[in-house]
């Protein structure tokens, strides 16, 4: 193999589509005989390898099996998808991609549990103004590649506390809604996530109007803060801003209903919804 696929001064993006490219002539393959062979459209796959696209991650699993690459397309793929999010989120995201405990608040819902639909309306929402449609796909795809860090070997122990308004609040349509609440409900069964809802009675609380708050903790058992809201977002990791975030963090697991009784709530709102 005479090109370099280390992708050192590039961005993962163009090391997967110049990767891409290398396998496909390797193989001795036009672009439309690719096309023809795995389904996908020419212009399409000219867009990944030329670095213009983020593909979903199924694209590449299918990619890695017609060539039977092992899973090095889906490796340069998890790389290639932080291109997709702007410079002062990728830390968190290399943080959280490593992270062995992982405790969330979240207003709204999570984008780690949001299905490929919701994902779409919320990225193409008023506050996402200015982005092509093409944009936006490739924003739903990266957020939807971050989800499989909740099933990845070994798991991370994940905690999210969401308030209620987060499932009251539904979407446009009543098919992804109803999607949606039955994607948390299935999630809330794993043995390594916990989704505890924080009930309107729970009144005022300590991040009130504060945006998301995110706690890592790495196995070595350093940790960060990671708070976001309208105006961006903020890393922390000194220890003292950390306690202080995570004290909070305690309070509002404190007011919030058991794992129990919140998987009982989802199920009443689902149940409410399909009525």
């Amino acid at each position: 193999m005479t090109e370099r696929v280390d992708g050192q001064n590039e961005s993962g993006r163009a090391v997967l589509g110049r990767t891409l490219r290398f396998l496909r002539e390797k193989e001795g393959k036009s672009l439309g005989q690719l096309a023809d062979e795995s389904g996908y459209d020419k212009s399409y796959l000219c867009r990944l390898e030329s670095g213009e696209r983020l593909s979903k991650v199924t694209v590449m699993e299918d990619l890695d099996g017609y060539y039977g690459s092992g899973d090095l397309l889906v490796s340069l793929w998890k790389m290639a998808r932080i291109d997709a999010f702007k410079d002062k989120y990728k830390e968190f995201m290399r943080l959280e991609a490593t992270a062995r405990i992982m405790h969330r608040y979240a207003p709204n819902v999570p984008g780690l549990l949001q299905t490929e639909d919701l994902a779409r309306e919320v990225l193409s929402s008023p506050l996402a103004t200015g982005q092509d449609p093409e944009a936006v796909e490739e924003q739903v795809a990266a957020r939807l590649g971050r989800q499989l860090l909740l099933s990845k070997k070994p798991a991370p122990s994940v905690r999210f506390i969401i308030d209620e308004l987060a499932l009251r609040r539904p979407s446009v349509s009543a098919e992804t809604w109803s999607e949606q609440m039955k994607r948390i409900e299935l999630v809330a069964t794993w043995p390594n996530v916990v989704i505890q809802v924080l009930p309107f009675s729970a009144g005022i609380h300590p991040l009130m109007g504060k945006g998301s708050l995110t706690l890592l903790w790495q196995a070595d058992g350093s940790s960060v803060a990671y708070t976001e809201g309208d105006s961006g977002g903020l890393l922390m990791d000194d220890p003292g801003d950390v306690l202080r975030h995570r004290l909070s963090y305690d309070r509002l697991r404190d007011l919030a209903l058991s794992p129990s009784d919140s998987l009982t709530f989802i199920r009443d709102v689902l149940e409410e919804h399909r009525s």
